[in-house]
């Protein structure tokens, strides 16, 4: 004796597509993993992000700042690392070894940076200077270029940092800043 059995349409899905029974709750589970509520990190991410372009389209070319650098100077040789639009920089050598970092940077592209001289108690000549972290010593000229030095030696002092700011073409690097 035969059993009826319960019958099921050639037109159920569960029967054309056994597949789909093991297929879709895996899909509904990945998709409900895939969500995740956002940390302070993704507040953070949100709020710093620009929407200006990194490099402002008004920054002077690179090549500009090189002129300006201090020339080779005794024991010290002058090798540029890194020149793009806005900014310049070489590394200070001694007899091979670097000793600091040597860079200008177009405060148009972060005018925030320019806004740390505002309130500078020291001057090398017309120009005001602050420290900038404990390794640093920059100047603002004509109110537009950063110029900096950056220790890269214990032995390289805040004077040897003021000494070389002293020996860029700050002058000329004004000149630069009236004709923009």
């Amino acid at each position: 004796m035969k059993i009826p059995s319960e019958s099921r349409s050639s037109r159920d899905p569960a029967v054309r597509f056994p597949w789909l029974l093991v297929f879709l709750p895996l899909v509904s589970l990945a998709g409900a993993g895939c969500y995740r509520e956002p940390t302070r990190w993704d507040a953070v991410q949100q709020q710093t992000r620009r929407n200006a372009p990194a490099v402002s389209t008004e920054a002077v070319a690179g090549g500009e700042f090189n002129k300006m650098f201090p020339k080779a100077d005794g024991d010290y040789d002058i090798v540029y690392t890194q020149e793009k639009r806005g900014f310049a920089q070489a590394d200070l050598k001694k007899q091979g070894n670097a000793v600091a970092t040597l860079s200008i940077f177009d405060t148009t592209s972060n005018p925030e940076a320019s806004q740390n001289y505002k309130d500078a108690t020291e001057h090398l000549g017309n120009y005001p200077l602050i420290d900038i972290g404990s390794n640093g010593s920059g100047v603002l000229v004509g109110d537009r270029f950063q110029v900096q030095v950056r220790s890269k030696d214990a032995n390289f002092s805040k004077t040897d940092r003021e000494e070389w700011l002293k020996k860029f073409d700050l002058a000329n690097l004004e000149s630069l800043a009236k004709l923009q």
